[in-house]
């Protein structure tokens, strides 16, 4: 009876091991220096003094502002000639005062601080050695909803006013592209920008296989780093499209491999199931776009379960996406 007792024990602790979730991991010896400045707001704080005011926020933002002035409002640098004139023209214009109010009424700055917080410990746990950026908040004046260089990663927070936001309307953003323009889109895209600039599309191959694992890879990463986000959230699916994918996910399969999709490399194959649209086209009008992304991402959650002694950076360091869809013996 000890013996079948001990046996017991021992098969119960082996079904827990492998229950368990590989990307639980414990941050509690993990820490990191995270930046994270509103540097929206210190701009907007300078607009009745700004000839005053400017040296200051140079000084204090010496990276951020000529960044933000020449790749994102594009008025030059903080040395030219009249900067202060058409900076301010910018921050006292009327439509950006409105917009920066409903900025401020919608998004709270304070929890994506700290949700950004969380994913790079998480981050830094799997690549101890890579850079964490500094991270700042702006309003764009509607350009740009994230802006990187090698240590800076900035969020233009009007970029995420809500799907239902009438700005977007009278911009002429498609309604697909509004659907993700929302305050809880706002750090699954900002790491997903910054997984993707660590890990670039380079030394894949050409087909159509490639780019969806390499997808794939980066949605994988977000599996890693923000564990508890919905996949709806990470990849950008109303529930319904994604619904749609889990139902149709056999299908969606079948038909790329009996059309021989996988394996093309004309451009415009891959942009039809890895780029923004409103749907597949190859599918119906109630499948959403990417799905070849979503699939890749399927495909790089069976590689890591068969394989469980492969850790995230080796997934990352490895391009041979013909290898991982072999031995992630992928079957919908």
């Amino acid at each position: 009876m000890k013996k079948l007792f001990f046996l017991l024990i021992c098969s119960i602790l082996v079904f827990a091991a492998c229950q368990r979730n590989p990307l639980k991991v414990d941050l509690s010896n993990t820490h990191i220096n995270f930046k994270f400045q509103e540097f929206g707001n210190d701009l907007f704080a300078i607009r009745n003094n700004i000839n005053e005011q400017l040296p200051v926020l140079v000084q204090k933002s010496p990276a951020i502002l000529p960044l933000f002035s020449t790749e994102v409002i594009t008025i030059g640098l903080p040395e030219d000639s009249g900067f202060a004139d058409i900076l301010g023209t910018f921050i006292n214009d009327s439509l950006m005062l409105q917009v920066k109010s409903n900025v401020d009424k919608k998004i709270d700055r304070k929890q994506i601080k700290n949700q950004l917080t969380d994913a790079f410990r998480y981050f830094t746990y799997y690549f101890p050695d890579k850079v964490i950026p500094e991270v700042f908040t702006c309003i764009s004046g509607f350009n740009q909803s994230i802006i990187m260089t090698d240590s800076l990663l900035g969020i233009g927070l009007d970029k995420y006013l809500g799907s239902d936001c009438d700005y977007y309307s009278r911009l002429g953003i498609p309604r697909y592209q509004q659907q993700n323009m929302h305050p809880a889109k706002i750090v699954p895209d900002a790491m997903y920008a910054w997984c993707m600039s660590e890990f670039p599309f380079e030394g894949y191959g050409s087909q159509l296989i490639d780019k969806m694992i390499y997808e794939g890879k980066l949605l994988y990463l977000l599996d890693a780093t923000l564990p508890n986000t919905p996949d709806s959230l990470k990849i950008g699916f109303s529930q319904k499209q994604l619904d749609f994918c889990i139902d149709r996910e056999n299908a969606m399969w079948t038909y790329l491999a009996e059309y021989k999709m996988l394996f093309s490399n004309e451009r415009m194959d891959i942009k039809r199931y890895t780029d923004d649209s409103p749907y597949t086209s190859s599918f119906t009008a109630d499948s959403p776009g990417r799905t070849g992304n979503w699939l890749g991402w399927q495909i790089v959650k069976a590689y890591m379960k068969k394989n469980p002694s492969i850790t995230i950076p080796e997934l990352m360091q490895e391009k041979d996406c013909q290898k991982i869809l072999n031995y992630s013996a992928y079957q919908p």
